[in-house]
């Protein structure tokens, strides 16, 4: 029941949503405490309200939207409140006392003080709001960009302003219960000094010394850095906070990438879920704006998403357009009839080029390019099980989707069969357990499932604990568990984060990524990463949820997997190493991997797992593995090969379409001046009109 009420209310916790019941009751508990009427029950009503409301801010809340949207908004929570206060004085026989009079005078003036606080607050937000938000980019040498003002002045500043009125309520409360009216005027007289001093020292941040440039003059100075730099492929991406991912997952590739880079964004909320990078990064959140920017140098744009704002640059003939998307499936978002308006489509492989072809939705076999997957590259393929360690495999379940399709997670039909099978194998494996983060925020049923798994797991890791077969080397692990400490404690002080309590217009001016202690920070990972997988016994069964290590890095520690449809799959084929899909719809075999392509070199389990011995015999004897041959084939045909490596494919490519933009540039130059020449060599009169026909024109 109460779970249910969480995924009704989308609120994320049970704390959250008792708290928000606590709220609301306690209003008709101050209506009951002024009725009656009771100064001390009023007061603990009261207290309850203010401490859930608080909470509810503090957490963030989704029930603080709904509350608003159900006219319970946060000022009118204040004014009921207040306005209950008056009643109470009324019942208690304090309506012809001074102190009554100078209440309801005070909540007047304080409501009254509430519209220009708001509006500085939102003059200031706005004001320091740039029209173009930079990362590794040199304004600070160009723009005069003052500091922002002080982060507790703006953050969540309606609360905090409201809340002034506390002293007011308690002094009032006291002198409702003490009958001495000094306590009552102390506190309006701290309520109302309070809320005229947070409206006064709002002001001095309005005045143009404290403020950032005007829009002109902002992009008419990303615009000259843009000349300067003169970037050649742009990586532009468009989408929620929640598709982030997407531009990623291509950061690395671009830092890489022989041709110099730039990343264009358009939404501001994208900007700050971005994973530090060393490439220039450029977020025009305007239209105009971007189709004023000076990209005359770019020769390459390439588009990780199809959306709708891809048209203010596909609009730019001066650079070619390519959609390389953001993953490489069998879902119907690979052949999207969008991808038409782009100069090519890059696939990984040939895989994607007969996708299109299937599909039949207009893309032309000679616009499309083969350049691999450059993404994949920290995966390792496949060496053996290492001596002296047991085989691992890694159990990466998807998680269970917006719909009901029994398809979409093996958890809910097959996980537990599938663990228990693992942890009972003979001889024996390590199971890693690595679900998807999302697993059970829909479907309580999914997590209910992620739950009996994870305990299965300890349970059968603590039973391996006590089996004298078992014997790790408990010196070697506590050697690696501090290494971890000290690691995480020079990546913690090594933090590319910029400062929370910077705004935009100081994060562009200095948010300039120090090259060395970001590569620092990935030799830092590296070494944690190798540090973690030391730092417990090699045959220890483990659930890894979290940041770390990887999903990566759980391949590179893994001899097989057992998974879902699901671009973890097309990914860990990238390793060559045996792998289980499971197929919860039960659509059999044979239609399973008609369907999906990425499945057609794998071992296909039922919701009874009862298949996983033929991935098992797989990993215990490499050999004999029936289907070896059909894995590698389907490695080259979903991935390409290996030689050239995917990065030289995708600079190849670059470079190519790169000539073919230069060249089309050239030849437009060449016809305007054959244009202008023919117009300049015509006789002086060549224009002009017979002097019949300009009468008649005339006329």
């Amino acid at each position: 029941m109460i779970s249910t009420a969480i995924r009704v209310a989308r609120v994320g916790s049970a704390a959250e949503l008792a708290a928000a019941v606590l709220m609301m009751l306690g209003y008709p508990g101050l209506m009951a405490a002024a009725l009656v009427p009771s100064a001390p029950a009023f007061a603990a009503a009261a207290a309850v309200t203010y401490l859930a409301d608080l909470y509810l801010h503090r957490k963030g809340s989704r029930l603080i939207a709904l509350l608003g949207k159900v006219r319970a908004g946060l000022s009118t929570r204040f004014l009921v409140r207040e306005l209950l206060l008056i009643l109470l004085l009324a019942r208690l026989d304090l309506s012809q006392e001074p102190v009554f009079y100078a209440a309801i005078a005070c909540f007047t003036v304080f409501f009254g003080l509430q519209a220009p606080h708001g509006a500085l607050v939102t003059l200031i937000g706005k004001r320091r709001q740039m029209p173009v938000v930079t990362r590794n980019v040199d304004l600070a040498s160009r723009l005069r960009i003052p500091d922002a003002p002080p982060r507790r002045l703006l953050s969540r500043a309606t609360v905090k302003m409201l809340h002034l009125d506390l002293a007011a309520v308690v002094g009032l409360l006291v002198s409702a219960v003490t009958d001495s009216e000094v306590a009552g005027f102390a506190g309006i007289g701290v309520t109302l000094g309070l809320g005229t001093l947070y409206v006064l020292v709002l002001v001095p941040h309005l005045r143009a010394k404290r403020l950032p440039p005007k829009a002109d003059k902002v992009l008419g100075t990303v615009s000259a850095w843009l000349r300067e730099y003169r970037p050649q492929t742009v990586l532009y991406f468009s989408g929620s906070d929640d598709s982030a991912y997407q531009v990623n997952m291509w950061l690395e590739t671009m830092e890489q990438m022989e041709s110099r880079p730039l990343v264009i964004l358009r939404e501001r909320t994208v900007l700050e879920k971005m994973a530090p990078t060393s490439v220039p990064v450029v977020c025009v959140p305007g239209g105009v704006h971007l189709m004023n920017m000076d990209l005359s140098m770019v020769r390459v744009a390439l588009y990780c998403a199809n959306v709708g704002k891809n048209i203010h640059l596909l609009r730019v003939p001066t650079m070619k357009h390519v959609f390389i998307g953001h993953g490489d499936s069998d879902k119907l978002a690979s052949v999207n009839p969008f991808s038409k308006v782009y100069d090519e489509v890059w696939t990984a492989g040939r895989a994607g080029r007969d996708r299109y072809a299937i599909a039949d939705v207009g893309i032309r076999d000679e616009d499309i390019v083969e350049v691999g997957r450059p993404q994949l590259a920290p995966i390792k393929t496949s060496q053996g099980t290492p001596a002296g360690r047991i085989a691992t495999v890694l159990y990466a379940p998807t998680w269970e989707g917006w719909d009901d399709n029994p398809g979409n997670t093996s958890l809910l039909l097959a996980g537990e069969n599938i663990v228990k099978k693992l942890v009972a194998a003979d001889p024996p494996v390590r199971v890693l357990y690595k679900p998807h983060p999302f697993t059970g925020t829909r479907s309580a049923k999914a997590g209910a499932a992620h739950r009996r798994i994870t305990a299965l797991i300890k349970k059968a890791a603590a039973q391996r604990a006590g089996d004298p077969r078992f014997t790790g080397d408990p010196a070697s692990e506590a050697e690696a568990k501090a290494e971890l400490t000290r690691l995480k404690a020079r990546l913690d002080g090594l933090s590319l984060a910029f400062d929370e309590r910077a705004d935009e217009a100081v994060t562009s001016r200095d948010g300039i990524v120090d090259v060395r202690k970001h590569q620092e920070a990935a030799r830092l990972r590296a070494k944690w990463n190798e540090a973690y997988w030391r730092s417990f016994p090699s045959f220890e069964h483990r659930v890894i949820t979290g940041t770390g290590p990887l999903l990566y890095d759980c391949f590179n520690a893994s001899e097989a997997m057992v998974s879902d449809i699901s671009s973890v799959v097309s990914d860990f084929i990238a390793s060559g190493k045996p792998y289980a899909v499971a197929d919860s719809a039960e659509l059999g075999a044979e239609e399973f991997r008609r369907q999906n392509t990425a499945v057609r070199a794998a071992v296909i389990l039922t919701n009874s797992a009862a298949e996983l011995d033929q991935l098992l015999d797989a990993v215990g004897n490499p050999a004999a593995d029936p289907l070896a041959k059909d894995r590698k084939e389907l490695k080259e045909y979903l991935l390409g090969p290996d030689e050239p490596t995917s990065l030289e494919q995708f600079d190849t490519a670059i470079t190519d379409l790169a000539l073919k933009a230069e060249a089309r540039n050239v030849g437009q130059e060449s016809h305007a001046s054959a244009a202008d020449n023919a117009v300049g060599a015509a006789p002086d009169d060549a224009t002009e009109l017979p002097k019949d026909a300009k009468g008649v024109t005339a006329g």
